[in-house]
């Protein structure tokens, strides 16, 4: 059976400017890590445009923006896009983000497992290049 098809980023890896994270979804869809958030220079407050795209939660600084960062430096996902993306309170999420592009990806439990496993398809099917 073949692997699911991998998300296409938003734009291509940079190297040493891509951030990682993880973090849980608490309770009310509040990302539990800010330390990224930090790394992009978002504080309390900032403006921000949250979205789907392709499965993925894609999150970006915008001064005209609806949803801000918290007062105290959480970023909250709205329940429509958690119930989008298939989030509930409790799951691991993997933050990508650039912040000289200031731009977020957050990816839900099944596009990390989509990745790991087109990963390990490759290397354990002999497809290694």
């Amino acid at each position: 059976m073949p692997a699911p098809p991998l998300p296409q980023p938003i734009s291509p890896p940079v190297g040493e400017r891509t951030e990682y994270g993880l973090s849980t979804v608490g309770a009310n869809g509040r990302l539990n890590d800010r330390s990224v958030l930090r790394r992009l220079g978002w504080r309390a407050g900032t403006r921000l445009d949250v979205r789907e795209d392709h499965g993925l939660v894609v999150v970006r600084a915008d001064p005209r923006a609806a949803f801000r960062v918290s007062g105290q430096g959480f970023l909250l996902l709205p329940a429509t896009l958690r119930r989008w993306c298939r989030l509930a309170d409790g799951d691991r999420v993997l933050l990508v983000a650039d912040p000289e592009a200031a731009w977020l990806v957050i990816h839900p439990p099944a596009s990390v497992a989509a990745m790991v496993t087109a990963a390990h398809t490759r290397v354990w099917g002999g497809e290694v290049r």
